[in-house]
């Protein structure tokens, strides 16, 4: 029996896999420990090598079997069989490697960056251009690798080689098959680059108001104020208008209208809401005033202008100030809250008699 198992044609091959594996497990442990301490003072590395643990630990042993299977002679049985399975895994476990790669070094860049902070537009410039970018590549890597994993078969192969052959009017098919695909896929890059828009931004879209809470490789999350979520591809982002109120700083000029009768005295109307704003704690103290900006027929209307340093902040602000000086006119001149005046012929001709007189 001993004889027979020392005689099979892979028996030498069966004593280096088991040397092999165990020495390239003990060569990821030993360099895992290694460069984890040499890239501590660089966080984004250092994340890397972290997020590399789990696939490094299985592509060593496939790079460790691929060695062995190619030395091995061709005439071994089953050899081309076991040679494409493992070149199969090692492309897999590479691709898995190298998104692993990408997703640790995006999240060492964020580690660097919080947007948990007051003044946070350089982070969440960093953090859209990061997310954006990092799953465009992972989505190439594993597009790559899946390509690479179906050219291993002939058959694949040969369908390539027929597709080529028929490119002409099955490129035009394809392309326009792909094209919602393409188009997101540059219009991502786009996000990515020109930064139209960054997470945690506020936008008005669609009529809504609400935050970026989420950008994909496809479409963009917009989380409404009444916790509803809009969701809206890439390339809306790129061919249509929207407002973005944190282009480049969160700061916002709020506006509040009320309307008053031709009686009301602004001086007192001005003094009070100068107080209001200036006791609210939303307000950032850059600028303040109250202007009449229209008149009709019936009414005067009334505009203050008032600033805070985020969007949230001057909405709460502007019905501060709406609450206050309703609440100032209900109490102290009542009689020129806005309202409707119908007068009798008489009343109107004594008093085209006084104006004369």
């Amino acid at each position: 029996m001993t004889k027979e198992i020392l005689a099979h044609p892979w028996f030498g091959t069966w004593i280096a896999i088991l040397v092999a594996i165990p020495l390239a497990l003990l060569v990821h442990r030993i360099g895992g420990l290694v460069l984890k301490r040499i890239t501590r003072p660089v966080p984004t590395v250092h994340a890397m090598v972290i997020n590399c643990n789990a696939p490094a630990r299985l592509v060593l042993p496939l790079v460790a079997l691929l060695l062995i299977f190619q030395a091995a002679p061709d005439d071994l049985r089953f050899i081309g069989n076991v040679r494409h399975l493992n070149g199969l895994l090692l492309i897999a476990a590479v691709t898995w490697l190298t998104v692993k790669a990408i997703s640790g070094f995006a999240d060492g860049v964020l580690a660097q960056n919080p947007s948990d902070i007051a003044d946070n537009l350089q982070a969440r410039r960093v953090l859209t251009q990061t997310r954006v970018l990092a799953r465009t590549a992972m989505t190439v890597v594993v597009v790559a690798g899946g390509a690479m994993m179906l050219m291993t078969f002939p058959g694949a192969r040969q369908v390539g080689a027929s597709l080529l052959a028929s490119a002409g009017v099955i490129g035009i098919v394809a392309g326009l098959a792909a094209k919602p695909v393409f188009s997101n896929l540059i219009a991502g890059l786009q996000i990515a680059l020109a930064q139209p828009i960054r997470i945690d931004d506020v936008l008005v879209v669609e009529g809504e108001w609400g935050r970026v809470e989420e950008i994909t490789g496809t479409f963009v999350v917009i989380r409404i104020w009444d916790d509803r979520r809009l969701i809206l591809p890439l390339t809306y982002f790129i061919e249509k208008p929207f407002q973005n109120w944190t282009r480049h700083s969160a700061q916002l000029l709020g506006s509040v209208f009320i309307y008053v009768d031709y009686g009301m005295p602004l001086a007192p109307l001005r003094e009070e809401a100068e107080r209001i704003v200036k006791a609210a704690p939303e307000w950032d103290g850059r600028f303040f005033n109250l202007r009449v900006t229209d008149a009709t027929e019936r009414t005067m209307q009334v505009r203050v202008l008032c600033t805070a340093a985020t969007s949230g902040l001057a909405f709460d602000l502007r019905c501060s100030v709406r609450e206050g000086l309703i609440d100032f006119m209900q109490r102290e001149y009542p009689q020129f809250l806005p309202k409707t005046r119908v007068a009798s012929e008489g009343n109107q001709e004594r008093e085209h008699q006084q104006a004369v007189a």
